[in-house]
């Protein structure tokens, strides 16, 4: 696998002055197993790259590989499966149901893929104990704190082992001791997996976390990446 590979990425929304550019030919390269963190104030474009990463939207130029194919010219479903199979998102907004418990809201992916519920259940269940809420399984959604969603959140992107780790703003809602935990479990998935991860924050912590990182200003990359201080914990 040849990880992700973004080339003069641009994006654009809106039209006339109400044109906002979001990315401005964005080249970036993440290897397999390494996780990096892209930092910059809010309407960089630091989502807007993850979602064109992800194939959740599309790029008016340039061009998103992913070991090797060109995720802009997959066709609808085979962007569904490339979603589904491959990307374990991280959305900032959680977009869990709310009336769902914990446990069943991280198998959503599991039983889009075909496993049975038991089945999915079984597979998720060791990742919400990996975020701390193996207790909080059966309590809904409306029912957890914000930074529980958040975890469940992230239970749900890695319980179906994807390729690719995109997360936006995961450690937003979560104490300082547990984004810690949380930005050590993604690295580890990114380093032991072999698969390519990229990390939207605003979190100082990261820094502790990622093999480098890189700041998006106004839509471009600005500078050379910083490397990462030693990793805790490595």
């Amino acid at each position: 696998m040849s990880g992700l590979e973004l080339s003069e990425l641009s994006k654009a929304y809106g039209s006339g002055a109400q044109r906002v550019v979001a990315l401005d030919g964005v080249s970036l390269t993440v290897a397999c197993g390494e996780f990096v963190a892209l930092c910059g104030p809010s309407g960089s474009g630091k989502t807007t790259l993850l979602l064109l990463a992800a194939g959740l939207a599309d790029a008016d130029s340039g061009r998103v590989l992913f070991d090797g194919r060109d995720v802009g010219a997959l066709s609808d479903r085979e962007a569904a499966d490339f979603r589904l199979h491959d990307v374990g998102f991280v959305f900032q907004s959680f977009h869990l149901q709310p009336h769902t418990s914990a446990l069943d809201n991280a198998t959503i992916k599991l039983t889009g893929a075909g496993q049975t519920l038991r089945e999915a259940r079984r597979s998720a269940l060791p990742w919400l104990e990996r975020v701390g809420l193996g207790a909080r399984a059966a309590h809904t959604a409306q029912q957890l704190s914000m930074g529980e969603r958040q975890r469940v959140a992230i239970a749900r992107a890695l319980a179906n082992e994807p390729r690719m780790l995109l997360a936006d703003e995961p450690t937003g809602n979560l104490d300082s001791a547990r984004s810690a935990e949380i930005l050590a479990l993604m690295r580890d998935v990114c380093h032991e997996r072999g698969i390519p991860g990229v990390l939207v924050t605003h979190d100082p912590e990261a820094a502790n976390h990622v093999d480098r990182i890189h700041t998006l200003r106004d839509g471009r990359l600005t500078g050379e990446p910083m490397p990462a201080p030693s990793v805790v914990g490595s």
